[in-house]
């Protein structure tokens, strides 16, 4: 059998099956599945997806947040001779529509989600609805049916290079498009993961890894379901928001990975606990450094992880830095959906401030203009229905169009320098890429979320959202702080970069209110729609801080 989750689930099945393969909490309470208990509910759900006698390699969605029967439904899919079309828990009813009439979606999942009421309308009257009825949710196609049935035949076997999954990306820059990827992509993927751990630092046989990134992420999806099927690991999941710490504290997984909020977040709520004068204090001690580290890393859950990365959006030099003091190195790693996540990374050697080197098999050159392009044999097979848009992606000779700027240092560590479409023009015909100057401004811990803007102004200015350190503070102290942090920016920019006025947003940009995508980038587009006419106004006051 071809398919490399398939494959890599039943070795684990025939060789560890009382191993355990899944753990859910439900109340504060774990449940748990080994890989015998999973394997026979896979099987019962091929099974019902066999009985709805749909053509073969139909496509079917997977609408809920990651649980243990997100990762069932997903290997159900392909056993039974399918496609799996994955989305975004959180997206809205009309996102929902658009995605499963432009796939052609035949049946969907439906499981753990906080707004099915208002998302049910999305789904089209001809899809079939296959009830995950373990949340609350009722429907005439239930799991909890189907996992009593006598087991599915396997199908037959899958072409390496045979369509198996589309990945629908979360789409901050308009509409989404649907990512196709074969089985050969994600064997390969394995690979260099595998290769990529034992050369920074080896997981154990049958590692715990932690679920709570939308598996309908690539990242996510690589190291977690991928990783975890290659590993025979045990995957345990977050039960919710609110949970999140008490979860990862009681996992204590053996690797983790987070976007650069996440990483923001755990400083802020470490400065809470222990200020930043008294942290860097007992630091200083000898004998109490070592055990303030271990305190932290174990109070965060990171007390066993081999492997802490973070990737999806830039993250400060100085947020790197901060946790290495601690005793936490977290590496950057560099990919996209379209390459099945899989670029630059930093290896053994760590180098802050950049995305690392180019990972085993993977070619890296740049255009004329200093875009990124990429080759491996990971690469998408294109975008589903869309071959337009995958010819523009695409070079004459292979490559991925990164869409993002970077340039080499001279071990080969890899620098993104912005983003291609990112660029703006001043009213003074300066052009302006606004990722730098943000990654400096975020080297202040009071600003949680910034976004450089300036068309139809002389000069830039930048929109904040305030970390909840700040808004802890006085609006004096709020307004010194950024002023300085301005003066320093500016200090580092040419004359046509220099930053005119910081404006603080009175709300946060969210998933919720559309200003952020599932994995936690601004969508910068959203945000200019909404405050562009402003800009002219908030240009002319007079203090340097604007409060909107």
């Amino acid at each position: 059998m071809n398919h490399s989750l398939l494959h890599d689930f039943f070795r684990w099945e025939t060789e560890t099956p009382d191993n355990i393969f899944l753990r859910q909490p439900v109340d504060g309470q774990w449940r748990t599945w080994t890989f015998r208990q999973a394997g026979d509910e896979i099987r019962g759900m091929a099974a019902g997806l066999r009985g709805l006698a749909l053509p073969p390699r139909s496509n079917i969605a997977i609408l809920s947040k990651n649980c243990a029967h997100w990762i069932m439904a997903d290997l159900a899919i392909f056993l039974s001779g399918h496609i799996s079309v994955p989305l975004y828990a959180n997206i809205t009813a009309a996102s929902i529509g658009q995605i499963l009439e432009h796939s052609g979606t035949a049946a969907i999942f439906v499981g753990k989600l906080d707004d099915y009421t208002n998302q049910q309308h999305g789904i089209p009257p001809g899809v079939k609805k296959i009830i995950i009825d373990y949340y609350g949710l009722d429907g005439d196609l239930r799991v909890s049916d189907w996992i009593k049935l006598p087991p599915a035949a396997t199908p037959d076997d899958w072409r390496a290079d045979e369509l198996m999954t589309i990945m629908y990306t979360s789409g901050t820059t308009g509409v989404p498009k649907g990512v196709m990827f074969n089985s050969t992509a994600f064997r390969f993927t394995a690979d260099i993961i595998v290769d990529y751990l034992a050369r920074v630092n080896p997981l154990p046989t049958h590692p715990t890894l932690f679920s709570y990134l939308p598996l309908c992420h690539i990242a996510e999806r690589n190291l977690t379901e991928v990783l975890g099927c290659r590993m025979g690991a045990t995957i345990a999941f977050v039960e919710s928001l609110e949970t999140f710490p008490r979860d990862l504290e009681a996992v204590q997984p053996h690797l983790f990975f987070g976007v650069p909020r996440i990483w923001a977040r755990f400083q802020e709520k470490i400065s809470e606990k222990l200020p930043p004068a008294r942290l860097n204090l007992l630091l200083r001690i000898p004998v109490i450094r070592s055990v303030i580290k271990k305190s932290l890393a174990k109070k965060l859950g990171l007390s066993r992880a081999l492997l802490k990365a973070t990737a999806a959006a830039p993250i400060p030099k100085s947020l790197l830095e901060w946790f290495d003091g601690i005793g936490i190195t977290v590496r950057e790693i560099y990919g996209m959906t379209e390459q099945c996540a899989l670029s630059h990374a930093n290896q053994e050697e760590v180098r802050f401030g950049t995305v690392g080197k180019s990972l085993p098999h993977v070619e890296t050159k740049f255009s004329a203009d200093d875009e990124i392009l990429t080759r491996h044999e990971a690469l998408m097979m294109g975008y589903y229905r869309e071959p337009e848009m995958t010819q523009q992606i695409f070079t004459a000779d292979g490559f991925i169009r990164t869409g993002d700027c970077g340039k080499l240092d001279a071990d080969g560590f890899l620098t993104i320098t912005g983003r291609v479409k990112d660029i703006f023009k001043t009213d003074k015909g300066k052009y302006v890429s606004p990722s730098p100057i943000e990654m400096r401004l975020q080297k202040n811990p009071d600003i949680d979320q910034v976004c450089v803007v300036g068309m139809g102004i002389p000069q830039p200015i930048a929109l904040v959202v305030l970390s909840g350190v700040a808004k802890a503070k006085s609006p004096e102290a709020i307004q010194q702080s950024l002023s300085a942090t301005l003066a320093e920016v500016n200090q580092q920019a040419e004359d046509y970069e220099k930053l005119r006025k910081v404006v603080i947003m009175k709300t946060d940009w969210s998933i919720a209110n559309g200003l952020m995508t599932p994995t936690l980038k601004v969508k910068r587009n959203e945000v200019e729609k909404i405050h562009l006419p402003h800009y002219p106004d908030w240009y002319r006051r007079e203090t340097v801080v604007v409060w909107e």
